[in-house]
């Protein structure tokens, strides 16, 4: 299949919302109506119906995963690494840009650990224990996002060399996970920051 295709394809799975989906299912408010206004598994989280959440993270996470696995099985066998590498970015940006949601979106961090994992599962696996080990030390969602977007691009470094298409798009990626969460990083350094648990705000 053309490398194209596949790439328009894994933007549109990525402009799926989940929060959005789940929060429809569930009755809930619209996840961008309170909170931090992030359209996210954590956000959903602070409406209080932790199933809800649970669906949405699993949902963001899935799409990043076959956004890549789609790619790994249709594109020509001389583009696989490439196809791969774009699709998996490319989910990601549809996440973050989501043409279904006049392109406001999430910040991209559930769909991109699924991308992590249909690239590699030891990608995936270190991914996921970095943003745990941060969250249950620090109680911050952002934090553990944060120290996992930089991690990312090493590990792949790693495993795959610079030269690997796989390092590039991750790097790109951990590049906008960083710059979607600038104003997290605000609050963490002002001492602002949320904690996870805390319950939801109206969004201003």
């Amino acid at each position: 299949m053309n490398t194209v295709i596949l790439a328009v394809a894994a933007y549109l799975i990525g402009s799926v919302s989940f929060a959005v989906i789940t929060s429809a299912i569930f009755r809930l408010p619209d996840p961008r109506t309170y909170g931090s206004g992030n359209p996210g598994a954590t956000n959903v989280l602070r409406s209080g119906n932790k199933a809800a959440a649970v669906l949405t993270l699993l949902g963001d996470a899935f799409k990043g995963w076959l956004a890549v696995w789609l790619a790994q099985q249709f594109a020509s066998a001389e583009t696989v690494p490439l196809a791969t590498a774009i699709a998996g970015a490319l989910a990601v940006i549809g996440h973050m840009y989501p043409g279904f949601h006049r392109f406001q979106g999430g910040k991209g961090v559930a769909t991109a650990l699924g991308v992590l994992f249909g690239l590699s599962v030891y990608l995936g696996l270190g991914a996921i224990s970095t943003w745990l080990i941060i969250a249950a030390f620090f109680r911050m969602s952002s934090l553990a996002s944060i120290t996992t977007a930089m991690y990312a691009p090493f590990a792949t470094w790693m495993l795959f060399d610079f030269s690997h298409p796989y390092f590039a798009s991750v790097a790109l990626v951990a590049v906008l996970l960083l710059y979607r969460h600038r104003q997290n990083i605000r609050n963490i350094l002002a001492g602002t920051e949320s904690k996870l648990g805390q319950k939801a705000k109206p969004s201003v």
